[in-house]
């Protein structure tokens, strides 16, 4: 694995987003290295909120978050290039290849795709529009089942509704306006 060192990412909480980061952490791309020193700020993946439960801000691409953090901050290479290296770091820390792309598409659209030609714009919509439909259908379905479960639940109040009770009496409750009227039978 292109990591050099320790495995383990050692950070120390600053405050409710950021992290210094303890112990160094080196990155070895295809032609350069690139080191993280001890004191480094990051937030990890930079998720929106919303979308927290798709993405955490941490987990197994949580080195290649701080190195791209690294890489976007101190400029060493393009924006571009930083995405890039991203990429490929997301595909050798295991993270899957759906999960990658969305991550990816991510920061280029975070980038505002700056160095980007036109093969990489229509790579990106390529990505883009899955990833985006792929957000869309959980949120649709959870919002239908919200608004099902809300109209069910305002049911006309003079249905009446049955109450088992633990000695096989059965309360009935009919509403009647404001007022409910118990009606127990004994089965």
């Amino acid at each position: 694995m292109p990591f050099l060192g320790e495995q383990a990412v050692v950070v120390e909480e600053v405050d409710a987003v950021r992290w210094q980061l303890q112990a160094p952490l080196t990155y070895r791309a295809a032609t350069d290295v690139f080191h993280v020193p001890v004191g480094f700020l990051t937030d990890f993946a930079s998720v929106p909120r919303p979308l927290i439960w798709l993405i955490p801000r941490y987990g197994a691409y949580t080195r290649a978050a701080i190195v791209h953090d690294y890489l976007c901050e101190h400029a060493p290479v393009g924006r571009s290039d930083a995405d890039g290296i991203f990429r490929r770091m997301l595909r050798e820390c295991g993270v899957s290849a759906p999960q990658r792309w969305m991550m990816w598409a991510a920061v280029r659209f975070g980038g505002r795709m700056s160095g980007a030609g036109l093969r990489e714009w229509l790579l990106f919509l390529l990505i883009a529009l899955p990833a985006v439909l792929f957000l869309a259908v959980p949120f649709l379905i959870d919002s239908l089942f919200l608004l099902l479960f809300r109209v069910c639940t305002e049911l006309p109040a003079d249905i009446p509704v049955e109450i088992q009770r633990e000695q096989g009496a059965v309360l009935r409750l009919e509403a009647r306006g404001e007022a409910a009227v118990e009606r127990v039978a004994h089965r």
